[in-house]
């Protein structure tokens, strides 16, 4: 399982990173998120590489939680995290990207997620299942990424309050888009 999704945001790069890498106030900006214990912070005041945390939030109509760390990070363009369950290793990247000259917002949000089942079992439920799960998780990234556009803008003077949060203006892709 393999998608890329990514949202409009009229914030600056610099909001925008300061919610995404927010990670222990994530419960306060995605609706979703319920908990967030940090395991371990990063060595380096300039780097989010080493914080680890467990997340839980509500997926399938459940709470589920995961340990994920992060492995890459560059201040205000991404970080890479990891997570490893249920025999599959989930590793997801967070982006901000500029806009192209002349657009009426300022960047980018993104997430690119990729699902790598390692056992046995896990690949046959992603044969069976699978078509499932990624539109699931694909709605549930998306939701994230407007909470995290609401969460700049309103820190930038911006207010996506009363808007539609799943306005056509976002953007996703997966690799079977890709591919056709």
């Amino acid at each position: 399982m393999k998608f890329d999704c990514k949202v409009p945001v009229t914030a600056s790069k610099e909001a925008v990173w300061s919610v995404i890498s927010d990670i222990d106030h994530a419960v306060d900006t995605i609706q979703a998120i319920t908990k967030v214990e940090v395991l371990e912070r990063p060595t380096s005041k300039d780097s989010l590489v080493g914080l680890k945390w467990k997340e839980t939030r509500v997926m399938f109509g459940s709470e589920a939680t995961e340990t994920m760390w992060v492995t890459e990070s560059v201040a205000n363009e991404y970080y890479q995290t990891r997570a490893e369950s249920c025999g599959a290793i989930y590793t997801s990247r967070m982006y901000i990207e500029p806009a192209a000259e002349g657009e009426d917002h300022e960047c980018f949000v993104g997430m690119s997620f990729e699902g790598e089942c390692q056992s046995f079992c896990s690949k046959v439920m992603m044969i069976a299942m699978g078509w499932m799960m990624v539109g699931a998780t694909k709605k549930a990234v998306m939701q994230d990424l407007q909470d995290i556009k609401a969460a700049a803008e309103k820190g930038n003077g911006k207010s996506t309050e009363g808007h539609n949060n799943s306005k056509p203006d976002a953007t996703e892709t997966s690799e079977q888009d890709k591919q056709d």
